[in-house]
């Protein structure tokens, strides 16, 4: 019987008539992901130094279902889980590839209620819900993003779920169902992010790309994409219009795999840049929520 991994490995998904190996695919992809949420987050006794059979529990998690939820001992002190992230990203093999106008001490990035000049306005640091995105959709080609993890330092006081959804899952109901969309998608010039002026000056070149495409250092499937109706262009024509508005109303509507967690201190999810979203919250008086993400060039324990 063929694992996992060697389905990955010989399953051409691009290839949209070989129904065979699409098949197999299918079936291990859709039981692995049944069983990955179930699964209670990885305990790390150590976020730091995470243990040969807890890093190689967070790999396969991430190879069966792209994502893996992790609960360590919460810290309070920002620059040690700072640091902290950092050697937990080198433990998987990871480069760090947030330059971001927010880019904070050791390319961290602290996803907190701000106003302060570079962040105002911008909805991931307001209490505003976020819409279904996948990190990095206005990115340059050669500065794609291909995984990032979310680390919770505090929880807000009420609300701050994240819902989570594997794209390969997204990929099958496509196939399934609607395969010239799927088929449109993948079109090199599917999706359009028109440029934008930075609050200081800078101009963020137009990014022109395709939804599903394959990562550039494994072939595996990965997808940008975002489900806001603002500055973004489709390409202009029947199927891909079609497609756009079936993901918008798929997502809105929910798929039965999609994994929902409200992050507490010392949890955290590492994954292979998921379809994710965030409701809105609430702080109290003492502490805010508080998320640092660190965004990576390379996908989880594929080095």
């Amino acid at each position: 019987m063929q694992t996992e991994t060697q389905h990955k490995q010989s399953f051409n998904w691009q290839n949209l008539s070989d129904e065979t190996a699409y098949q197999a695919w299918r079936a291990t992809k859709l039981s692995g992901a049944e069983n990955c949420r179930r699964l209670a987050p990885v305990a790390l006794a150590d976020l730091a130094n995470p243990g040969e059979s807890e890093q190689q529990e967070i790999i396969r998690r991430c190879r069966m279902s792209n994502f893996a939820i992790y609960s360590s001992p919460p810290e309070k002190d920002d620059s040690k889980v700072r640091r902290d992230l950092r050697s937990f990203a080198e433990r998987f093999g990871l480069r760090i590839a947030e330059a971001h106008r927010s880019g904070g001490d050791q390319g961290i990035v602290a996803l907190r209620v701000s106003d302060a000049p570079k962040q105002r306005g911008y909805i991931p640091y307001s209490t505003r819900a976020m819409n279904w995105h996948t990190d990095g959709y206005y990115n340059a080609p050669e500065n794609r993003i291909s995984a990032f993890v979310l680390h919770c330092v505090s929880q807000a006081a009420q609300g701050g779920t994240n819902d989570i959804l594997d794209p390969e899952i997204l990929y099958i109901r496509l196939r399934d169902e609607h395969p010239a969309y799927l088929q449109a998608l993948m079109h090199p010039q599917a999706m359009t992010i028109p440029e934008n002026t930075e609050p200081d000056g800078s101009v963020r070149p137009a990014s022109v790309g395709p939804v599903f495409y394959p990562d550039p250092g494994t072939g595996q499937m990965q997808m940008r994409y975002t489900a806001r109706t603002r500055s973004i262009e489709w390409r202009d024509d029947p199927a891909t219009l079609e497609a756009e508005a079936f993901l918008r109303d798929y997502l809105a509507t929910g798929d039965p795999l999609a994994v929902r967690i409200r992050l507490e201190a010392g949890q955290g999810v590492l994954n292979n840049n998921v379809l994710h979203n965030r409701t809105a919250f609430e702080n109290d008086d003492d502490t805010g929520r508080l998320i640092f993400r660190v965004r990576f060039h390379n996908r989880v324990g594929e080095v």
